[in-house]
Protein backbone atom coordinates (compact mmCIF):
# COMPACT_ATOMS: atom_id res chain seq x y z
CA UNK A 1 0.00 0.00 0.00
CA UNK A 2 2.84 2.39 0.86
CA UNK A 3 4.46 1.83 -2.52
CA UNK A 4 1.25 3.13 -4.13
CA UNK A 5 0.46 5.90 -1.63
CA UNK A 6 3.92 7.49 -1.37
CA UNK A 7 4.85 7.48 -5.07
CA UNK A 8 3.22 10.86 -5.81
CA UNK A 9 4.79 12.53 -2.71
CA UNK A 10 8.06 11.22 -4.13
CA UNK A 11 7.34 13.24 -7.27
CA UNK A 12 6.79 16.31 -5.07
CA UNK A 13 10.26 15.91 -3.58
CA UNK A 14 11.76 15.50 -7.04
CA UNK A 15 10.07 18.70 -8.21
CA UNK A 16 11.10 20.66 -5.13
CA UNK A 17 14.55 19.25 -4.32
CA UNK A 18 15.73 17.77 -7.58
CA UNK A 19 16.16 14.13 -8.54
CA UNK A 20 19.44 13.34 -6.78
CA UNK A 21 18.46 15.01 -3.51
CA UNK A 22 15.08 13.24 -3.57
CA UNK A 23 16.90 9.95 -4.11
CA UNK A 24 19.12 10.70 -1.10
CA UNK A 25 16.05 11.45 1.03
CA UNK A 26 14.54 8.11 -0.01
CA UNK A 27 17.74 6.22 0.78
CA UNK A 28 18.08 7.85 4.20
CA UNK A 29 14.43 7.20 5.09
CA UNK A 30 14.88 3.60 4.05
CA UNK A 31 18.03 3.31 6.17
CA UNK A 32 16.41 4.79 9.28
CA UNK A 33 13.20 2.79 8.89
CA UNK A 34 15.03 -0.49 8.29
CA UNK A 35 17.48 0.00 11.17
CA UNK A 36 14.81 0.93 13.71
CA UNK A 37 12.39 -1.90 12.92
CA UNK A 38 13.92 -3.95 15.71
CA UNK A 39 15.08 -1.14 17.97
CA UNK A 40 12.00 -1.02 20.19
CA UNK A 41 10.04 -3.85 21.81
CA UNK A 42 6.76 -2.40 20.66
CA UNK A 43 4.43 -3.52 17.88
CA UNK A 44 3.38 0.04 17.01
CA UNK A 45 7.04 1.07 16.60
CA UNK A 46 7.60 -1.91 14.32
CA UNK A 47 4.69 -0.82 12.12
CA UNK A 48 5.73 2.85 12.07
CA UNK A 49 9.34 2.06 11.20
CA UNK A 50 8.16 -0.30 8.45
CA UNK A 51 6.01 2.50 7.03
CA UNK A 52 9.03 4.83 7.05
CA UNK A 53 11.15 2.18 5.34
CA UNK A 54 8.51 1.60 2.65
CA UNK A 55 8.10 5.35 2.13
CA UNK A 56 11.81 5.57 1.42
CA UNK A 57 11.47 2.92 -1.28
CA UNK A 58 8.45 4.74 -2.71
CA UNK A 59 10.44 7.96 -3.02
CA UNK A 60 13.39 6.22 -4.66
CA UNK A 61 11.31 4.45 -7.28
CA UNK A 62 10.03 7.52 -9.22
CA UNK A 63 13.51 9.07 -8.90
CA UNK A 64 15.30 6.35 -10.83
CA UNK A 65 13.63 6.73 -14.27
CA UNK A 66 14.38 10.50 -14.48
CA UNK A 67 17.96 9.82 -13.41
CA UNK A 68 18.28 7.24 -16.17
CA UNK A 69 16.77 9.72 -18.64
CA UNK A 70 19.15 12.50 -17.55
CA UNK A 71 22.37 10.51 -17.19
CA UNK A 72 21.98 7.88 -19.92
CA UNK A 73 19.66 9.33 -22.59
CA UNK A 74 21.13 7.10 -25.30
CA UNK A 75 21.25 3.91 -23.21
CA UNK A 76 17.97 3.95 -21.30
CA UNK A 77 17.26 0.23 -21.71
CA UNK A 78 20.71 -0.80 -20.53
CA UNK A 79 20.75 1.58 -17.55
CA UNK A 80 17.30 0.39 -16.46
CA UNK A 81 18.47 -3.22 -16.74
CA UNK A 82 21.47 -2.39 -14.54
CA UNK A 83 19.49 -0.95 -11.64
CA UNK A 84 16.76 -3.59 -11.93
CA UNK A 85 19.48 -6.24 -11.87
CA UNK A 86 20.69 -4.68 -8.61
CA UNK A 87 17.15 -4.82 -7.24
CA UNK A 88 16.75 -8.51 -8.05
CA UNK A 89 20.23 -9.52 -6.90
CA UNK A 90 19.76 -7.59 -3.67
CA UNK A 91 16.46 -9.18 -2.74
CA UNK A 92 17.75 -12.69 -3.45
CA UNK A 93 21.05 -12.20 -1.61
CA UNK A 94 19.26 -11.03 1.53
CA UNK A 95 17.09 -14.14 1.58
CA UNK A 96 20.03 -16.42 0.79
CA UNK A 97 22.46 -14.95 3.34
CA UNK A 98 20.30 -13.99 6.32
CA UNK A 99 19.81 -17.40 7.96
CA UNK A 100 23.15 -19.13 7.18
CA UNK A 101 25.48 -16.11 7.45
CA UNK A 102 24.06 -12.92 9.01
CA UNK A 103 22.04 -14.34 11.92
CA UNK A 104 25.02 -16.35 13.30
CA UNK A 105 27.12 -13.17 13.13
CA UNK A 106 24.65 -11.26 15.30
CA UNK A 107 23.85 -14.00 17.78
CA UNK A 108 20.61 -14.99 16.05
CA UNK A 109 19.11 -11.57 16.82
CA UNK A 110 16.46 -10.61 14.29
CA UNK A 111 16.70 -7.03 15.61
CA UNK A 112 20.41 -6.71 14.85
CA UNK A 113 19.82 -8.48 11.54
CA UNK A 114 17.55 -5.60 10.45
CA UNK A 115 20.13 -3.05 11.57
CA UNK A 116 22.95 -4.81 9.75
CA UNK A 117 21.06 -4.98 6.46
CA UNK A 118 20.47 -1.22 6.62
CA UNK A 119 24.21 -0.56 6.32
CA UNK A 120 24.38 -1.24 2.53
CA UNK A 121 21.54 1.26 2.04
CA UNK A 122 23.41 3.92 4.00
CA UNK A 123 26.58 3.13 2.04
CA UNK A 124 24.64 3.62 -1.20
CA UNK A 125 23.45 7.05 -0.02
CA UNK A 126 27.03 8.04 0.80
CA UNK A 127 28.25 6.87 -2.62
CA UNK A 128 25.50 8.82 -4.40
CA UNK A 129 26.31 11.98 -2.41
CA UNK A 130 30.03 11.68 -3.18
CA UNK A 131 29.97 10.46 -6.77
CA UNK A 132 27.06 12.40 -8.30
CA UNK A 133 28.72 15.85 -8.02
CA UNK A 134 32.06 14.52 -9.27
CA UNK A 135 30.39 13.08 -12.34
CA UNK A 136 28.38 16.23 -12.95
CA UNK A 137 25.33 14.25 -11.87
CA UNK A 138 23.58 17.07 -10.03
CA UNK A 139 23.83 19.44 -12.98
CA UNK A 140 22.61 16.87 -15.47
CA UNK A 141 19.72 15.66 -13.35
CA UNK A 142 18.56 19.11 -12.28
CA UNK A 143 18.65 20.54 -15.80
CA UNK A 144 15.26 18.93 -16.35
CA UNK A 145 13.83 19.92 -12.97
CA UNK A 146 10.21 21.02 -13.19
CA UNK A 147 7.90 22.56 -10.60
CA UNK A 148 5.05 20.30 -11.75
CA UNK A 149 4.69 17.11 -9.80
CA UNK A 150 1.04 15.96 -9.96
CA UNK A 151 0.68 13.18 -12.56
CA UNK A 152 -1.45 14.07 -15.56
CA UNK A 153 -4.13 11.45 -14.99
CA UNK A 154 -5.74 12.36 -18.32
CA UNK A 155 -2.67 11.05 -20.08
CA UNK A 156 -3.48 7.50 -21.30
CA UNK A 157 0.23 6.65 -21.19
CA UNK A 158 0.23 6.63 -17.37
CA UNK A 159 -2.68 4.20 -17.25
CA UNK A 160 -1.31 1.94 -19.96
CA UNK A 161 2.17 1.50 -18.54
CA UNK A 162 0.74 1.53 -15.00
CA UNK A 163 -1.52 -1.40 -15.85
CA UNK A 164 1.38 -3.20 -17.55
CA UNK A 165 3.60 -2.79 -14.49
CA UNK A 166 0.62 -3.66 -12.30
CA UNK A 167 0.29 -6.93 -14.18
CA UNK A 168 3.96 -7.67 -13.57
CA UNK A 169 3.71 -6.84 -9.86
CA UNK A 170 0.51 -8.86 -9.52
CA UNK A 171 2.12 -11.91 -11.08
CA UNK A 172 5.02 -11.69 -8.64
CA UNK A 173 3.18 -10.83 -5.43
CA UNK A 174 0.12 -13.04 -5.88
CA UNK A 175 2.07 -16.07 -7.05
CA UNK A 176 4.56 -15.81 -4.18
CA UNK A 177 1.68 -15.39 -1.73
CA UNK A 178 -0.47 -18.30 -2.89
CA UNK A 179 2.02 -20.74 -4.39
CA UNK A 180 2.83 -22.41 -1.03
CA UNK A 181 -0.83 -23.02 -0.18
CA UNK A 182 -1.48 -24.08 -3.77
CA UNK A 183 1.26 -26.72 -3.63
CA UNK A 184 -0.04 -27.96 -0.26
CA UNK A 185 -3.60 -28.14 -1.60
CA UNK A 186 -2.26 -30.12 -4.57
CA UNK A 187 -0.85 -32.66 -2.15
CA UNK A 188 2.80 -31.66 -2.61
CA UNK A 189 3.95 -29.71 0.46
CA UNK A 190 7.46 -30.94 -0.29
CA UNK A 191 7.54 -28.67 -3.36
CA UNK A 192 6.83 -25.39 -1.52
CA UNK A 193 10.46 -24.42 -0.95
CA UNK A 194 11.57 -25.53 -4.42
CA UNK A 195 8.75 -23.64 -6.16
CA UNK A 196 9.41 -20.39 -4.28
CA UNK A 197 13.13 -20.70 -4.92
CA UNK A 198 12.49 -21.37 -8.59
CA UNK A 199 10.24 -18.36 -9.21
CA UNK A 200 12.66 -16.00 -7.48
CA UNK A 201 16.06 -17.32 -8.56
CA UNK A 202 14.92 -17.60 -12.20
CA UNK A 203 14.72 -13.80 -12.24
CA UNK A 204 18.51 -13.57 -12.08
CA UNK A 205 19.39 -15.08 -15.48
CA UNK A 206 16.65 -12.92 -17.00
CA UNK A 207 18.11 -9.75 -15.48
CA UNK A 208 21.61 -10.58 -16.67
CA UNK A 209 20.29 -11.41 -20.15
CA UNK A 210 18.56 -8.03 -20.29
CA UNK A 211 21.87 -6.25 -19.69
CA UNK A 212 22.74 -7.36 -23.20
CA UNK A 213 19.44 -6.98 -25.05
CA UNK A 214 17.18 -4.53 -23.16
CA UNK A 215 18.37 -1.61 -25.25
CA UNK A 216 17.02 -3.24 -28.40
CA UNK A 217 13.73 -4.48 -26.93
CA UNK A 218 12.32 -1.53 -24.96
CA UNK A 219 10.25 -0.15 -27.83
CA UNK A 220 9.45 -3.49 -29.48
CA UNK A 221 5.80 -4.51 -28.91
CA UNK A 222 6.53 -8.12 -29.81
CA UNK A 223 8.91 -8.39 -26.83
CA UNK A 224 6.13 -7.54 -24.35
CA UNK A 225 3.63 -9.73 -26.15
CA UNK A 226 6.07 -12.66 -26.07
CA UNK A 227 6.87 -12.40 -22.36
CA UNK A 228 3.19 -11.86 -21.54
CA UNK A 229 2.23 -15.01 -23.42
CA UNK A 230 5.05 -16.89 -21.73
CA UNK A 231 3.64 -15.81 -18.35
CA UNK A 232 0.17 -16.99 -19.38
CA UNK A 233 1.60 -20.34 -20.50
CA UNK A 234 3.54 -20.70 -17.24
CA UNK A 235 0.46 -20.01 -15.11
CA UNK A 236 -1.59 -22.49 -17.12
CA UNK A 237 1.19 -25.02 -16.56
CA UNK A 238 1.16 -24.42 -12.80
CA UNK A 239 -2.62 -24.77 -12.70
CA UNK A 240 -2.92 -27.89 -14.86
CA UNK A 241 0.29 -29.93 -14.52
CA UNK A 242 0.90 -31.62 -11.14
CA UNK A 243 4.03 -32.66 -9.35
CA UNK A 244 7.49 -31.31 -10.14
CA UNK A 245 6.07 -29.42 -13.11
CA UNK A 246 4.93 -26.78 -10.61
CA UNK A 247 8.59 -26.01 -9.91
CA UNK A 248 9.46 -25.84 -13.61
CA UNK A 249 6.57 -23.56 -14.56
CA UNK A 250 7.21 -21.35 -11.53
CA UNK A 251 10.77 -20.78 -12.70
CA UNK A 252 9.63 -19.98 -16.22
CA UNK A 253 7.11 -17.51 -14.81
CA UNK A 254 9.80 -15.77 -12.77
CA UNK A 255 12.08 -15.60 -15.82
CA UNK A 256 9.46 -14.11 -18.16
CA UNK A 257 8.09 -11.75 -15.52
CA UNK A 258 11.53 -10.31 -14.76
CA UNK A 259 12.10 -9.51 -18.43
CA UNK A 260 8.77 -7.68 -18.61
CA UNK A 261 9.58 -5.80 -15.40
CA UNK A 262 12.83 -4.41 -16.77
CA UNK A 263 11.26 -3.38 -20.07
CA UNK A 264 8.27 -1.63 -18.45
CA UNK A 265 10.45 0.24 -15.94
CA UNK A 266 12.29 1.82 -18.86
CA UNK A 267 9.12 3.13 -20.53
CA UNK A 268 8.65 6.41 -18.58
CA UNK A 269 12.18 7.44 -19.55
CA UNK A 270 11.61 6.47 -23.18
CA UNK A 271 8.08 7.73 -23.79
CA UNK A 272 7.96 10.91 -21.68
CA UNK A 273 9.55 14.30 -22.19
CA UNK A 274 12.45 14.96 -19.78
CA UNK A 275 10.50 17.21 -17.42
CA UNK A 276 7.60 14.75 -17.20
CA UNK A 277 9.48 11.54 -16.42
CA UNK A 278 9.12 11.87 -12.63
CA UNK A 279 5.37 12.59 -12.89
CA UNK A 280 4.78 9.74 -15.29
CA UNK A 281 6.82 7.39 -13.11
CA UNK A 282 4.91 8.38 -9.97
CA UNK A 283 1.59 7.80 -11.73
CA UNK A 284 2.79 4.47 -13.10
CA UNK A 285 3.86 3.21 -9.67
CA UNK A 286 0.64 4.42 -8.04
CA UNK A 287 -1.52 2.56 -10.58
CA UNK A 288 0.65 -0.56 -10.61
CA UNK A 289 0.90 -1.15 -6.87
CA UNK A 290 -2.78 -0.35 -6.39
CA UNK A 291 -3.61 -3.03 -8.94
CA UNK A 292 -1.32 -5.55 -7.28
CA UNK A 293 -2.84 -4.89 -3.85
CA UNK A 294 -6.45 -5.09 -5.02
CA UNK A 295 -5.95 -8.20 -7.15
CA UNK A 296 -4.11 -9.94 -4.29
CA UNK A 297 -7.20 -9.46 -2.12
CA UNK A 298 -9.45 -10.56 -4.99
CA UNK A 299 -7.40 -13.72 -5.51
CA UNK A 300 -7.78 -14.73 -1.88
CA UNK A 301 -11.49 -13.99 -1.95
CA UNK A 302 -11.97 -16.11 -5.07
CA UNK A 303 -10.25 -19.05 -3.39
CA UNK A 304 -12.47 -18.69 -0.31
CA UNK A 305 -15.68 -18.40 -2.34
CA UNK A 306 -15.01 -21.19 -4.83
CA UNK A 307 -12.98 -23.47 -2.53
CA UNK A 308 -10.75 -24.07 -5.54
CA UNK A 309 -7.04 -23.23 -5.16
CA UNK A 310 -6.74 -22.65 -8.89
CA UNK A 311 -9.09 -19.65 -8.57
CA UNK A 312 -6.38 -17.65 -6.80
CA UNK A 313 -4.09 -17.87 -9.83
CA UNK A 314 -6.74 -17.19 -12.48
CA UNK A 315 -6.64 -13.36 -12.06
CA UNK A 316 -2.86 -13.48 -12.49
CA UNK A 317 -3.25 -15.22 -15.84
CA UNK A 318 -5.69 -12.52 -16.95
CA UNK A 319 -3.19 -9.84 -15.91
CA UNK A 320 -0.47 -11.51 -17.96
CA UNK A 321 -2.85 -11.54 -20.92
CA UNK A 322 -3.34 -7.82 -20.31
CA UNK A 323 0.36 -7.25 -20.97
CA UNK A 324 -0.12 -8.84 -24.39
CA UNK A 325 -3.10 -6.61 -25.15
CA UNK A 326 -1.23 -3.45 -24.07
CA UNK A 327 1.99 -4.30 -25.89
CA UNK A 328 1.32 -1.76 -28.65
CA UNK A 329 1.55 0.98 -25.98
CA UNK A 330 5.31 0.98 -26.25
CA UNK A 331 5.19 1.98 -29.90
CA UNK A 332 2.10 4.14 -30.25
CA UNK A 333 1.67 5.94 -26.95
CA UNK A 334 -0.86 8.75 -26.78
CA UNK A 335 0.97 11.44 -24.88
CA UNK A 336 -2.15 13.30 -23.75
CA UNK A 337 -3.52 16.79 -24.38
CA UNK A 338 -0.16 18.44 -24.63
CA UNK A 339 0.99 16.15 -27.38
CA UNK A 340 4.46 15.46 -26.00
CA UNK A 341 6.44 13.33 -28.36
CA UNK A 342 8.41 10.29 -27.17
CA UNK A 343 12.16 10.33 -27.57
CA UNK A 344 13.90 7.85 -29.79
CA UNK A 345 15.77 5.22 -27.85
Amino acid sequence: MLFAIAAVPGAILIARLGVVRALLVGLLLNTVGAATRGAFANTACLFVSTIVMAAGVSIMQPALPPLVRAWFPKRIGFATAVYTNGLLVGEILVVALTIPVILPLVGDSWRLNFALWSIPVLATAVLVAICAPRLGGFAKSESHANAKWWPDWRNPLIWRIGLMLGSVNTAYFVTNAFLPDYAIAAGRPDLVSAALTSINVAQLPASFLMLAVAERLVTRPWAYASTGLLCVLSLLGIMTMPGAWIVFWSGLLGFANAITLILVLALPSVLSTPDDVHRTSAGMFTVSYSCAMLISVLAGWLWDVTHRPVAALAPVALCALGVVLLASTVKRADQGPRGARPIQN
